[in-house]
């Protein structure tokens, strides 16, 4: 999340809550795709993590990206830590200093390779006098938690005091971890609860498909995407596939009882984040929080509160794909156009609820257990999980064709599905292929990552 949101508009029912997603919603012909992607700066110089300060520092690198961009800086108690674009796309900063860019709301992947394109090209520029390089795993190969920098955003200072009391891995999560997410609209409450049964257990086929994280402190790390495995115990009340998503009538007053039982983090007043981990948001609605007693929430506690849940497949006024490691520019395309094929197309999105309509919810949950370790080898339903991400492409394919959005060649976005084909064809994860390397060229070590895994 590029920048808290600042709206004081006081909140007191239920109802509002619940306005506050339907409000969401939007027409056919007004959908939009929005991707976001973090990616590991590192020094060329000894494949070194890049710190906050400094004259090589990330700070430095966000003043360079701010004057070849023209955007506008964000800054948080005096700190610089992101910059916001004049067409709705931000640049923010990770815990561990991950550079994320979070697009503009645009009408076709065509368009959001072509932001793509430009942000990378502007950050290399400001970058290269810097010697910083980006990786494009899914985590931080080599340094330990202790060695990777963190960056001075107050909201990050209080997750990262509360992370160890509700989860082994949240720490991991937070520094070492580089995800690429897409953000896709709804039109109505059944739409909205049609796409997010649909993504939600798909969401596993995607971390199989974009897996891409198998390294961890200089070594194999036993998973293909441990990224996605470190989810898996980050904080149980806040993450994990939403199982009252399949129950029967799923809509927004059910996603809102649910946000409701996701303890806070912080409550924002003015510039300053008020710590009250743990607590509980009908507290605050009541005015009567123990940290903050006489507050009273409002529509920006509302909406920061819901940029705090981290289910694979979050809801805000958009829906928001969460379960695949980043990968090249190549890959980032190709999960904007996975999505957009499976939810944007009516016929699609039927086809594809057919195809996971038979899962159960044990079965959800082991194909998210296995998933991150066996990629397509995992079973689901009596299938490879290679043979579900086939029909699955095959299903995306179609709806990309027929929605017929071409670009100035007269192609429509099904090409950008061509990676995710070959690697189903081949039955091989770019995680599998990065460790074939570590086995072979790479001598049994990490460092060629900051060579061959580098945007």
């Amino acid at each position: 999340m590029a920048r808290d949101t600042s709206d004081t508009t006081p909140l007191t029912t239920r109802d509002e809550l619940i306005a506050w997603f339907s409000a969401g919603e939007k027409p056919r012909d007004a959908f939009a795709i929005g991707t976001e992607h973090e990616k590991v700066p590192f020094y060329r110089d000894g494949n070194r993590p890049v710190p906050y300060e400094g004259t090589t520092g990330i700070r430095a690198l966000l003043e360079g990206l701010a004057r070849e961009t023209g955007w506008e800086a964000i800054e948080d108690s005096g700190n610089l830590i992101g910059l916001a674009g004049t067409q709705g796309g931000a640049i923010s900063l990770e815990p561990g200093g991950q550079f994320e860019l979070s697009g503009a709301p645009l009408p076709d992947v065509h368009a959001t390779v072509a932001e793509l394109h430009d942000h990378l090209e502007a950050a290399a520029r400001a970058a290269d006098p810097l010697g910083i390089g980006f990786l494009n795993l899914g985590m931080s190969p080599k340094w330990s938690r202790e060695e990777t920098p963190v960056m001075p955003k107050s909201r990050y200072r209080i997750m990262a005091a509360y992370m160890p009391k509700v989860g082994g891995l949240g720490l991991d999560m937070m520094l070492r971890t580089a995800t690429v997410q897409v953000n896709l609209d709804f039109c109505s409450e059944p739409d909205m609860a049609a796409k997010m049964r649909v993504a939600l257990a798909l969401q596993p086929v995607a971390t199989a498909l974009f897996a891409n994280s198998p390294f961890t402190d200089g070594r194999p790390n036993g998973f293909l995407s441990r990224r996605s495995e470190i989810w898996r115990d980050t904080d149980p009340h806040r993450t994990g596939m939403l199982p009252r998503a399949f129950a029967p009538g799923f809509g927004y007053e059910a996603y809102v009882d649910w946000l409701l039982d996701v303890p806070m983090y912080f409550v924002k007043r003015g510039e300053t984040y008020h710590d009250v981990t743990g607590a509980s948001f009908r507290d605050l609605m009541a005015g009567r929080l123990q940290a903050l007693p006489g507050e009273f929430a409002t529509v920006s506690d509302w909406a920061n509160h819901a940029s705090t849940a981290f289910p694979e497949v979050r809801l805000k006024r958009f829906i928001e794909m969460r379960g695949a490691d980043v990968g090249n520019s190549a890959m980032i395309a190709a999960q904007a156009a996975f999505w957009v094929g499976l939810l944007y197309d009516k016929a699609a999105l039927a086809a594809a609820s057919d195809l996971v309509a038979e899962w159960d919810a044990a079965e959800r949950e082991a194909l998210r257990a296995s998933a991150p370790r066996l990629g397509l080898a995992a079973w689901v339903g009596g299938r490879s999980l290679g043979a579900v991400a086939a029909e699955a492409l095959a299903i995306a394919r179609r709806g990309l064709q027929a929605r017929a959005r071409r670009d100035a060649e007269g192609r429509d976005e099904s090409r950008y599905l061509q990676p995710l084909e070959a690697i189903v064809a081949s039955g091989r994860t770019r995680a599998e292929e990065r460790l074939a390397d570590y086995e072979g060229s790479w001598g049994r070590s990490v460092e060629p990552a900051f060579t061959y895994c580098v945007f």
